[in-house]
């Protein structure tokens, strides 16, 4: 505590997060918690991944998120371990976590999801600040895992969401989704063998309640525009840059856009147009 007896700011704000954390982890809940044992086997977009891939997928993130708050000397050495045994098997170690995980009961699945994303949520809240943590990607200090850890739920969410037919209302939790998608750029460029950009973008996007979210200087001739659902949807590569009403103005954005990417790991290959 402060001597004016508030919180600091770093703490508050990871509060923040860890708090929208949770309502964008009850808002996936309510969708598959009446579902019955037979539709978690349900196809989703993501090819080779069912509903229960889906949790499942979010469960065992959490887990190892969990494991690098807790004990970041452990995850390193854990982790090294089994992607290490499953890639000399020729296995992928995400799409494993997710297979061996979508073979649970349902309940079974949906009851350890619930507990773990708790226990994530008290390591990250506990985890010291400052520390970068260790990760797949680069190390990310607890907020930035917090952020990370609420994109996929959203982005995950909205597989099952297109499996479903569920149409779910834009919330202001995007900006932390698509902050993340700003900060990334230059990681999307990365991954592509391609330079970092050296020249600034303006994103200005239209909030869900009508408000302006802006990142980059004012005055940058390079700029993206558009819903902020729209790129929250391209950068988590849910939808394909065709389908999204989203303007890019100079060549580093227009660059950007077809590759942007929000998430750790190779290239996606995205989805298809029309899709």
């Amino acid at each position: 505590m402060t001597t004016d007896g508030t919180a600091p700011a770093a703490a508050a704000v990871l509060t923040g997060l860890l708090d929208d954390l949770r309502a964008e982890s009850e808002a996936l809940d309510d969708l598959v918690a009446p579902l019955a044992p037979e539709q978690w086997a349900t196809d989703t977009p993501a090819p080779g991944w069912t509903i229960a891939h889906q949790i499942a997928h979010l469960a065992w993130t959490d887990d190892w998120t969990t494991l690098s708050a807790r004990d970041p000397e452990a995850f390193v050495a854990e982790s090294g371990r089994v992607f290490g045994e499953l890639l000399a098997a020729g296995a992928d170690p995400v799409d494993e976590g997710a297979a061996r995980g979508a073979t649970e009961e349902p309940h079974a699945l949906l009851t350890r999801w619930r507990a773990g994303r708790e226990r994530l949520r008290s390591a990250l809240a506990e985890a010291p600040d400052g520390l970068r943590l260790p990760w797949f990607g680069p190390p990310m200090k607890a907020p930035s895992m917090a952020t990370a850890r609420l994109m996929e739920t959203w982005a995950h969410g909205q597989d099952v969401a297109d499996t479903l037919g569920a149409v779910r209302e834009p919330t202001a939790r995007l900006r932390h989704i698509a902050h993340l998608g700003v900060r990334t750029m230059g990681f999307a460029f990365t991954l592509h063998g391609l330079p970092t950009p050296q020249t600034p973008v303006r994103v200005e996007l239209t909030a869900p309640d009508g408000d302006l979210w802006a990142w980059g200087p004012a005055d940058a001739a390079d700029r993206v525009s558009g819903p902020a659902l729209d790129f929250c949807l391209l950068v988590t590569q849910r939808r394909h840059r065709d389908d999204l009403a989203l303007s890019a103005t100079g060549p580093t954005a227009a660059a950007w856009l077809p590759i942007a990417q929000a998430f750790a790991g190779n290239p996606g290959k995205g989805r298809p147009a029309g899709g």
